[in-house]
């Protein structure tokens, strides 16, 4: 008799072919959004030192990037802005003809069918780079849900499929619905950013979006990275004022939360696999330290692993190119 079990485990894992057949985790391009960030002007690129591969580009070229994004099966774009001029109140943020409100009016002129979820914040457009309005070094909350409302309205109008409100104000998931169902906008969905830790990993973000505050952090709106429970209560909060979809973020050093988050709530769920993770896999990929590409699909197979329906990535695009896994 053989001393080994009837069952041998590497029998399954001798080609390509044999591995697809067990594989528990697909990644497809689909399950990838792809962010992009609008400037003003024409035929601007500007790339992004800090993150290879990701640039700043007008709205003519974000449709083509978005274009390519597309017909490459890609799952949809997240649309940041950089506005021209910025001010203490944000208004550029809820500007009509803004530039993130141009970006998603010409998207669905051009790709009607493309899926356009809008980042809802106010860190681009404030002189501060805070979220909101400021009163005393801090954000004052109540003051800023009017603002955010009047953001996500507009975005809503120019039409965008989505609203993602990143600023983690108390309230603001239901003063956003309330806005939307009263313009006329019930169908517009909120993926709320429900779980957004203080993290380490959004450095280069704030590099491409100009974000970054002058002065200050954002702990006092952001998670702490130690707690999961917090997020739980969290997102529950958001599914309650009227999210139909939840964000975590980041994503690699918080599975465990996309886990829970997905158990806990059933509802679907959406990680940002961050500015900070992405360069990181690019920097060492560049030193020859890893093989980046496969660096890449194994960060993302772990996200979807943990229970992520929808990746936020930057890796989309090259994903794509690849063919799905």
């Amino acid at each position: 008799m053989s001393q080994f079990p009837a069952f041998r485990p590497r029998r399954l894992r001798r080609s390509e072919a044999l591995r697809s057949v067990a594989r528990e985790t697909e990644v497809r391009a689909a399950d990838l959004i792809l962010p992009l960030f609008a400037v003003p002007g024409t035929g601007v690129r500007r790339p992004v030192g800090s993150m290879p591969g990701v640039e700043q580009t007008s709205v003519d070229e974000l449709v083509r990037d978005a274009e390519e994004a597309l017909r490459l099966g890609v799952g949809g774009v997240l649309l940041f802005g950089v506005p021209e001029h910025k001010d203490e109140a944000g208004s550029g943020g809820y500007d009509e003809d803004g530039i993130v409100q141009r970006a998603v009016r010409s998207l669905k002129r051009e790709l009607p069918e493309l899926l356009v979820i809008t980042d809802v914040c106010l860190c681009e457009y404030t002189s501060h780079g805070h979220c909101g309005v400021l009163r005393g070094g801090d954000v004052d909350n109540d003051l800023t849900l009017p603002l955010l409302a009047r953001v996500a309205a507009t975005h809503a109008a120019a039409g965008a499929d989505v609203v993602a409100p990143s600023d983690m104000m108390d309230g603001r998931v239901g003063a956003l619905r309330a806005s939307l169902d009263a313009g006329g906008f019930s169908h517009t969905a909120i993926l709320s950013y429900a779980v957004k830790y203080a993290s380490s990993f959004y450095g280069p973000f704030r590099d491409v979006a100009e974000s970054a505050p002058s002065e200050g952090d954002r702990r006092s709106a952001q998670m702490d990275p130690a707690n999961v429970l917090e997020a739980l209560r969290e997102a529950r909060l958001d599914v309650a004022e009227g999210a139909d979809m939840l964000m975590v973020k980041p994503a690699l050093s918080y599975l465990d939360v996309i886990h829970r988050v997905k158990a806990e709530t059933g509802y679907p769920v959406f990680a940002y696999h961050v500015s900070g993770e992405y360069a990181m896999i690019e920097a060492a990929a560049r030193l020859g330290w890893i093989d980046g590409p496969r660096a890449h699909v194994e960060a993302l197979t772990s996200i979807r692993r943990a229970g992520a329906d929808r990746i936020v990535s930057y890796y989309a695009r090259q994903f794509a190119r690849a063919g799905s896994r």
